[in-house]
């Protein structure tokens, strides 16, 4: 049993054993409730979904056969309910908690297969027609559907089926069977050859999603799959969601790397960052992981890991925070989970040999700590927090690291007075860290060991850190006071109890505790004293004892701080503290702090009723009956009622002064009295004077304060609530001062010990009880009845205030006695034999003893209902009755929701996970371990007590939702028709809460749905209701628990359809955005409707047939009704919906689709913007058979017989498109969409909806249209093809219509698209290139035959065209025409090859350079969208053709040309070396392929071009007088280097922008030397270039033999004779060593530090000052023996100067460069340490500080470095000062103070 249930209130917890055969017996009920007959009967199953999570929620003991057989059933449902998406949203969310939940228990085997189809089903297509369309979901606003076997679901819908989906394959994984590993691999590796199609973004997804790593699969792995992974991660460079994906693959293998930023990043579809996505926004996770596992004895992990904590450790200081702070939090997050993890594991099984030992623990908690120490003060509060709970935790681990680091700490912001926001984090530390330091100064205090000083360190950091904690206690700083009040909580919650007479604590003794006590009470009240309410109280309605200000509004700790204090105080030091309370209660009225002193004298009750009440109850409440006492009374308080015939003109009412005590004093009771229980017993009498006179009083606010004293006594005495539960039961084995805690995994049956105290009712106290019903409840409701029946009241005054005082009297009975006053009866249907009896049982669950009858409530219910009627009629004005009314109703009518509520805000809930009060499941301190999280007896009680009350909501929730034959009693019925009214009322508060009651009555009684549904839906229709009421109806209809309804209810679906449809007469603008935003919500909704509906309908059992309805709709539908523009939309949207679910019956589908796909073609030549683009998405949808397509093995000149089955759409469509005009028509309204804008390239793919519609129209018209196309294929980085606004899904329209229809489309389409192609208008030609993409691509046998009478010349025409505005739509048109088919995108469309050889043709000598351009970036756009790895040999010799032809036109005299040649020269490039790597072959082709010529003539031209221009620089730089009239100072020759090499920096360029790079490595190794060598030349236009260059390659990861070759070129660029050269390498070294440090040679790193050390010598000073910074990167995060070589050898070679300048003559001087660069080591030294003071720096900087009356530039660098020193040291000055001697300080200050400007 579940610690939880063990741990309930006796009388439940006894009922908890009937729960095992109670969910047996709902299993066999689930059983009999699916009939494989049946599909649609899957919905029945639903109703017991929320029946097993219950169980599961309530931790019940169920057997694991049952468990078992839901698995099983919940799998079999899950498959068979394939087009029933929300049913699999359901299955698959049950089944995800039921395999979390008993996964290790568990013995089952499940086959990936059906879930990958049922992926692949519902969210691609597995049509191999279009592959462009393969990736499809509807994410975000999105409508658009292209999905095929599948409804018209909503986009939320989808998005949750796929949370789910993915969800219920990660919890599966665990289950597959042997050898699935090796299919899932096989079956996604081919998605991964080609890197650049988006095949391979998916690839990667799937294998990450569906990899198995459970001990089935592990045969699988191996070294060579994982340099198979590291290879393929390599094949995509700079792109974040492809290193989320592997860092995730190999982290569960584990094995991981990390990736980096990128200025241009390799762009992934969105839809595919969706259905892939990353939970987390970085890989830290991952990586964390990979670190902390790939930890082991003798590894070199550990020394990889403190290099790169090197590197990152300088980010995490205060100073340093940025957009990386997140990512750096979540890092440090997860290294500590999956450490405590792993040694959680590790303890649990002791015989793995590659568990850590104490020496890698405390490497890995030391290296840990680097982090922590930098992120301790961060101005980031997460990252603060962080530390402080991830030292939480280590101080478990190695507590002899970090404990010492705590106090440290804790010191430093005690002496820091520059900085108190660190002592807020400070003592939060210590906070967290309370337990670890208990147990460490505690556990061996009477032991002699070798840590006794330790041991006294701990000790006195308990002792300062408590008595500092009350000077934190300061009203004016919250932050403080709350982190303070943690502290003394974290810290009571270990000690056993608080007694200075103890002798296993000297702690308590240690620090005089009488006297802290004294002090900490005497600061406290001083405290309260002094508070402020957060906010003006409010004294209506809603006011709370509760609500209060910062120590009750802000958190727990100051409620916690309290009962833990007083709960483990003695007896003597209890009374000491009570005594001092009471007076402090007694003696001030405090209206700004009545919920802490209510909640101090709660505590102080909790603790010791019997004694507290004496003390504090009694005193306050005789205080409060003598001042009621005399004043005036309204008799409404259960006394009578007055005689009402007397009139008083003036209302009796009390002075201010008493009236705010009087309310104060009722309110600290209310809250003090909550736990008083059997001690209240002696004073009822006293009690009830009390609260009668309160309810008495002519003051509304002391009646508000009666209500809460009533509600709260009530519950004291009939709820069960724990008792004694601060009160130490278990002492620490290891430690008799310290408590142990428990976890909830430790807990076994036998343990009976623990089991806490809890409040039983006794006879007395629900006698007691049930006469205050009497009082306050049966009586109000007389008054009530007498009321509303006999007008009782002539003043209008008198009469509200009786009703407001018998409804508050009412309502606090209710809230008081919760669900112990006994439901309805619910009603057995006529005809139904079932008693109600039979289903008395679920789940266990009271919150508390039984008071009063079923019957009371009953007649609470009529004569509430009578009351409502009263009010509307006469006071529906007054909300304050109103909402008093539907409170009592809601109490009343939902049984447990009071309870639902409480649970739910549980206000001190959240504090359980605070690090304070958990010690986790590793315990290295006293070597104690657990299963589990372990937490102090207190916090599990309080778990266990909001368990129990959870229980009680649900116990009976249930229990007749899962049979047909029961419906809720005739009074809940009455309930409910008045919370409708009260729903649809002129204030919109009250319809608000009245709709909030109602709907959960609704979802606990789902047969009234329909009815509800029916009443409200003729408010849309009627157009003479008010518009209060219309919102009301609106507001109900979109609620979840409707909108599911509708899915299988055939009336409420047709009425609520036709109801929006008709609502058009309904013109004021809120009535307009609320049938918007229902309609927009039920799309987004949508679930589909049941198969029933059409067998319903069609019965015509509401006069309605499915075929009636549909066209009902259609005639809505056209633009010629005259209806707004929405309502035409919104009509067309459901129409489309009606038609795709109609799909699901055969008999209907045919006609309906044939009807609804005629009325959208018609649609696109509308009028209306909307609704062309909805046709567009209707159409996509509905033309799916393609009859007139080519197959891959039919032949193109294969004609289509006339015996063949044509498309059923074929005649239907054929009839319109053959209109004269149609498609005239048609284009012409499609251009219309492409609004093309000045501003189009900062807003592509608009659809430019912003520019004919108003920001009050996008709340419908955003859901429809925001379109994300999975086309292209590709990634696109070519600037050259612009913005374009081609939309893929216009040209897939095209392209399905013809395959639907055939040639005669095309025939109809020929003189239109030929017109639109020539126009003069882009709109116009954007759609021509649309159309004529989808016929090219489109396949139909006579396509061949259209291309050589008519395309082929169009297509060149369209070449030769000088029109430059439209080139994006042209080349995006001919790069959809190639774009491959079939499911890796390699099938080549039919007229590929005619288009390439078209493309390849030579142009006419004359043309212009524009049209030269446009050629190649047209050819550019084509080699794009082919697959390297499959390429036919026709098309081999189509690359090499284009290759030859680049190469010979790199020297083009035109800038445009050369980065087009450039551009195609990358794409050409790569797919040959794509090609050849998967291809070993004999042939011409291959050999001409494999001698890569033009690799030579690349690198080699190259360095021999950089020395030509090099000197042609230096000589025009000489040669001033020159004539440079002609080339700018250039020869023929040397200008066309330099267009040659302008060429090949644009092909480098796009090589890295593309993420191509892996594939031509050696090249860019090669090119390496040249593009730095000319980042500095005359031509800017050629350094801008190599600029641009250089900033992409810098960020390139290299790996061996590249990675050597660079090393060289690095070597001897810095040896270049130009300095610029020499300069550029340095910035290129930067970054290099930072990417390579952990894949750099020890030799390789030596060679290049050798080689900047050098330049510090350099004869040009920026190079030198440039080589300074370099080294200073590198000593940060470099080789630590590297590192410390140049360090001494700074401060030997600068000391050696400064003892030959104090040696030498004056006329002996050393060269300024030599002592400079002897300066700049020291400075790279000394900056290369910002933050912290190792040993050695003092003397460094202090030495640098020496050279300061050098001459310049020696003196300003020594002044800037200083400078930058005290800045970076600034805040931890106070202290690391006292590393330095008086004369170090000396030197330094000299060198700060500014110089006279007279020196």
């Amino acid at each position: 049993m579940h610690l939880y249930n063990a741990w309930l209130p006796p009388p439940v917890a006894e009922e908890t054993k009937k729960e095992t055969q109670s969910f047996t017996k709902v299993v066999a009920l689930l059983k009999d409730s699916y009939s494989l007959d049946d599909p649609d009967s899957v919905y029945a199953t639903l109703k017991w979904i929320s029946v097993i999570d219950l169980f599961i929620k309530a931790k019940s003991e169920l057997q694991l056969e049952d468990v078992r057989t839901v698995v099983e059933i919940g799998l079999e449902l899950f498959h068979t309910s394939r087009d029933k998406l929300y049913a699999q949203v359901r299955w698959g969310n049950i089944l995800v908690r039921i395999l979390n939940k008993y996964r290790k228990k568990l013995s089952l085997n499940v086959p990936w297969r059906p879930l990958y189809d049922t992926l692949i089903h519902t969210h691609f297509t597995s049509h191999d027609v279009c592959f462009e369309s393969l990736f499809k979901l509807f994410i975000f606003l999105k409508l658009y559907i292209s999905l095929q076997n599948t409804g018209p679901e909503g986009w939320r819908l989808r998005q949750r089926h796929f949370e789910t989906i993915t969800s219920l394959v990660r919890s599966c994984r665990k289950f597959f069977p042997p050898g699935s590993a090796f299919e899932i691999w096989s079956e996604f590796q081919s998605l991964m050859e080609n890197p650049w199609h988006n095949s391979s973004f998916e690839g990667s997804g799937f294998v990450r999603l569906f990899l198995p790593t459970n001990v089935d699969n592990q045969e699988f792995f191996s070294e060579d799959w994982i340099k198979r992974c590291l290879d393929l991660w390599d094949s995509v460079p700079n792109c974040q969601f492809w290193n989320s994906q592997w860092t995730a693959v190999i982290a569960r293998v584990p094995v991981a790397n990390t990736g980096g930023s990128y200025p241009f990043s390799v762009d992934v579809p969105r839809n595919t960052r969706f259905l892939f996505s990353n939970k987390s926004s970085t890989p830290a996770k991952a990586i964390s992981k990979s670190i902390v596992y790939l930890l082991r004895p003798g590894s070199s992990a550990q020394e990889h890991f403190d290099k790169f904590v090197d590197l990152l450790e300088q980010y995490y200081h205060p100073s340093n925070g940025g957009r990386w702070t997140y990512s750096l939090e979540r890092f440090l997050v997860y290294l500590v989970m999956y450490f405590q993890n792993r040694l959680q594991h590790e303890q649990q099984n002791t015989d793995n040999e590659q568990s850590l030992g104490n020496l890698e623990r405390k490497s890995f908690v030391n290296t840990v700590l680097k982090l922590i120490g930098r992120g301790q003060y961060s101005k980031n509060e997460n990252l603060s927090e962080t530390v402080a709970t991830t030292t939480s935790i280590l101080s478990f681990v190695e507590p002899s690291l970090v404990l010492p680091f705590l106090a440290s700490r804790f010191r430093m912001a005690l002496e820091t007075t520059t900085a108190t926001h660190q002592l807020k984090t400070a003592v939060m530390s210590v906070a967290f860290a309370g337990r670890s330091l208990s147990l460490s100064s505690l556990s061996n205090s009477n032991k002699l060991t070798e840590n006794d000083g330790e041991d006294d360190v701990f000790s006195d950091l308990l002792t300062i850190s408590l008595s500092n904690a009350l000077l934190g206690m300061d009203a004016n700083d919250p932050p403080k006071t709350l982190a303070t009040m943690q502290l003394i909580g974290s810290m009571f919650s270990n000690m056993a109890t608080l007694d200075e007479n103890a002798v296993e604590s000297p702690f308590m003794t240690m620090i005089n505790f009488s006297e802290w006590l004294d002090e900490f009470l005497c600061r406290l009240f001083s405290l309260l004293q002094h508070l402020e309410p957060s906010s003006v109280l409010n004294e209506g309605l809603h006011s709370s004892a509760t609500s209060g200000t910062f120590l009750v509004e802000d958190g727990p700790f100051y409620y916690c701080m309290l009962e833990i204090l007083l709960g483990r105080l003695s007896k003597p030091l209890f009374n000491q503290a009570l005594k001092k309370i009471s007076k402090f209660v007694r003696t001030n009225i405090l209206p700004g702090a009545i919920a802490e002193v209510g909640l101090l004298c709660c505590a102080c009750v909790h603790s010791n009723p019997e004694e507290a009440v004496v003390s504090l109850v009694e005193p306050v409440l005789m205080s409060v009956i003598s001042s009621l006492e005399g004043t005036p009374v309204t008799g409404y308080g259960g006394r009578g009622i007055p005689d009402t015939s007397v009139s008083t003109k003036a209302k009796p009412t009390l002075s201010p002064a008493l009236e705010t005590a009087i309310d104060y004093q009722l309110k600290i009771l209310s809250v003090a009295v909550s736990y008083g229980g059997p001690a209240l017993l002696r004073y009822k009498d006293q009690l009830k004077e009390a609260i009668s006179s309160a309810f008495e009083s002519p003051s509304w606010k002391v009646n508000g304060a009666g209500d809460h004293l009533l509600r709260s006594l009530l519950g004291c005495l009939v709820l069960y609530y724990p008792i004694d539960q601060y009160r130490c039961i278990l002492r620490h084995p290891a430690a008799s001062a310290v408590e142990e805690w428990i976890s909830t995994k430790d807990y076994s049956n036998d343990n009976k010990l623990m089991v806490p105290k809890w409040h039983i009712p006794n006879d007395e106290e629900l006698l007691f009880a049930n006469e205050l019903l009497n009082l306050h409840f049966h009586s109000a409701l007389d008054d009530l009845l007498t009321i509303c029946e006999k007008k009782i009241h002539s003043d209008p005054g008198n009469e509200k205030e009786h009703l407001k005082v018998a409804l508050l009297r009412i309502d606090s009975s209710l809230q008081g006695v919760l669900s112990c006053l006994p439901d309805f009866r619910p009603s057995s249907k006529a005809g139904s034999a079932e008693d109600p009896r039979n289903f008395s049982f679920f789940i266990a669950g009271a919150t508390g003893s039984s008071v009063g009858t079923t019957e009371l409530r009953e007649k609470a219910a009529e004569i509430v209902h009578k009351t409502c009627r009263f009010l509307l009629e006469r006071k529906s004005d007054d909300s304050i009755l109103l909402i008093l009314i539907i409170r009592i109703m809601d109490a009343l009518g939902n049984y447990g929701s009071l309870e639902y509520d409480e649970w739910s805000n549980h206000r001190q809930a959240w504090k359980l996970e605070s690090a304070a009060i958990i010690e986790p499941s590793v315990n290295f301190v006293v070597s104690s371990h657990s299963k589990g999280k372990r937490r102090p007896k207190w916090a599990i009680i309080d778990k266990a007590h909001m368990h129990s009350t959870w229980r009680a909501s649900q116990s009976t929730y249930h229990l007749y939702r899962t049979s047909g034959n029961f419906s809720p009693s005739d009074h809940a019925t009455l309930l409910m028709d008045d919370l409708l009214s009260l729903s649809l009322h002129s204030y919109e508060t009250v319809r608000i809460l009245a709709g909030k009651s109602l709907l959960k009555m609704m979802k606990r009684w789902p047969s009234t749905i329909s009815k509800c549904v029916l009443s409200v839906t003729e408010n849309l229709k009627n157009p003479n209701s008010p518009e209060y009421a219309l919102l009301g109806s609106c507001a109900i209809l979109s609620t979840q628990t409707v909108l599911k309804h509708l899915t299988t209810d055939p009336k409420s679906f047709s009425a609520f359809i036709l109801a929006i449809l008709t609502s058009s007469h309904h013109e004021s603008l809120k009535a307009q955005k609320a049938i918007n935003e229902l309609f927009v919500k039920y799309n987004i909704h949508f679930s589909g409707v049941s198969r029933s509906i059409f067998r319903t309908l069609d019965n015509h059992t509401d006069g309605l047939d499915f075929g009636d309805l549909v066209s009902q709709i259609g005639s809505l539908s056209f633009d010629s009704t005259g209806l707004h523009w929405r309502y035409n939309l919104m009509a067309n949207r459901v129409l489309l919906l009606l038609a795709m679910s109609s799909r699901s019956d055969s008999s209907l589908s045919s006609k309906v689709v044939s009807e609804t796909a005629s009325h959208f073609l018609k649609s696109l030549k509308s009028q209306l913007p909307q609704t062309r683009i909805l046709a567009i998405s209707a159409l996509n949808t509905l033309l799916k058979e393609s009859p007139y397509k080519i197959s891959k093995d039919q032949s193109p000149f294969q004609g289509v017989s006339q015996g063949n089955i044509k498309s059923s759409l074929e005649e239907a469509l054929s009839q319109i498109f053959q209109e004269e005009g149609f498609f005239t028509e048609t284009l012409n309204s499609l251009s219309h969409v492409h609004i093309i804008t000045d501003a189009e390239s900062s807003s592509s793919r608009s659809h430019g909806n912003s520019s004919f519609q108003s920001f009050a129209d996008k709340s419908i018209t955003r859901f429809y249209f925001d379109f994300s196309s999975s086309w292209p294929r590709t990634p696109s980085w070519i600037s050259l093809l612009g913005n374009d606004t081609f939309y893929s899904n216009f040209a897939r329209i095209f392209k399905r219509l013809i395959q639907e229809c055939g040639m005669p489309v095309l025939s109809s389409l020929k003189t239109t698209l030929e017109e639109f192609a020539n126009a003069k208008e882009r709109s116009k030609q954007c759609v021509a290139a649309e159309a004529l993409a989808g016929v090219l691509h489109s396949d139909v046998n006579g396509l061949l035959e259209a291309w050589d009478n008519w395309m082929m010349a169009q297509l060149r025409s369209i070449i030769l065209a000088q029109s430059v505005e439209s080139i994006p739509e042209w080349a995006a048109c001919i790069r959809y025409a190639v774009t491959g088919k079939g499911k890796h995108g390699t099938n080549i469309p039919l007229l590929r090859q005619n288009i390439l050889e078209c493309l390849m043709e030579p142009l006419p000598p004359t043309v212009t350079t524009t049209i030269v351009a446009k050629r190649y970036a047209f050819l550019s756009a084509a080699f794009i969208e082919m697959s390297p790895q499959k390429l036919p040999e026709s098309e081999i010799q189509l690359h090499i053709n284009l290759l030859n032809e680049l190469l010979d036109n790199m020297c083009h005299s035109s800038a445009q040309v050369r980065e087009a040649i450039g551009v195609a020269l990358s794409v050409v490039c790569s797919n040959i070396r794509l090609y050849t790597s998967y291809h070993e072959g004999e042939g011409d082709n291959y050999k001409e392929l494999k001698e890569e010529k033009w690799v030579q003539v690349l690198t080699e031209r190259a360095t021999e071009m950089v020395t030509v221009i090099q000197n042609t620089t230096f000589s025009d730089n000489l040669e001033t007088t020159a004539d440079i009239s002609a080339q700018n100072g250039y020869s023929h020759n040397d200008s066309q280097d330099i267009k040659w090499m302008e060429t090949l920096f644009y092909f480098v360029i796009s090589t890295l922008k593309s993420g191509r790079s892996p594939y031509l490595l050696d090249v860019l190794v090669g090119l390496l030397y040249p593009v730095i060598s000319l980042l500095e030349t005359s031509n800017k236009d050629l350094s801008t270039l190599a600029k641009a260059s250089f900033e992409l390659l810098k960020w390139r990861v290299l790996k061996e033999p590249h990675l050597q070759k660079a090393v060289s070129v690095i070597l001897s660029s810095a040896d270049d004779s130009n300095w610029r050269t020499r300069s550029a390498t340095l910035t290129y070294l930067q970054t290099f060593m930072y990417r390579h440090t952990f894949v750099l040679s020890s030799m390789e790193k030596q060679q290049i530090w050798t080689t900047v050390k050098k330049l510090l010598g350099d004869n040009q000073v920026e190079v030198r000052e440039h080589a300074a910074a370099v080294l200073a990167g590198l000593l940060k995060g470099g080789d630590e023996d590297l590192s410390r070589d140049f360090r001494d050898r700074a401060y030997e070679e600068a000391n050696a100067i400064q003892k030959k300048k104090k040696q030498r003559n004056s006329g002996s001087r050393l060269p300024v460069a030599s002592v400079h660069g002897a300066v700049l080591a020291l400075v790279a030294s000394v900056l290369s340490v910002p933050y912290d003071m190792p040993s050695w720096l003092p003397e460094h900087v202090t030495l640098l500080a020496r050279f300061g009356g050098e001459p310049s530039p020696i003196k300003s660098t020594v002044t800037k470095a200083v400078a930058e020193f005290r800045r970076t040291h600034a805040d931890t000055w106070s202290f690391q000062k006292d590393s330095f001697t008086e004369e170090q300080l000396e030197v330094l200050a000299d060198t700060s103070s500014s110089s006279s400007y007279f020196a």
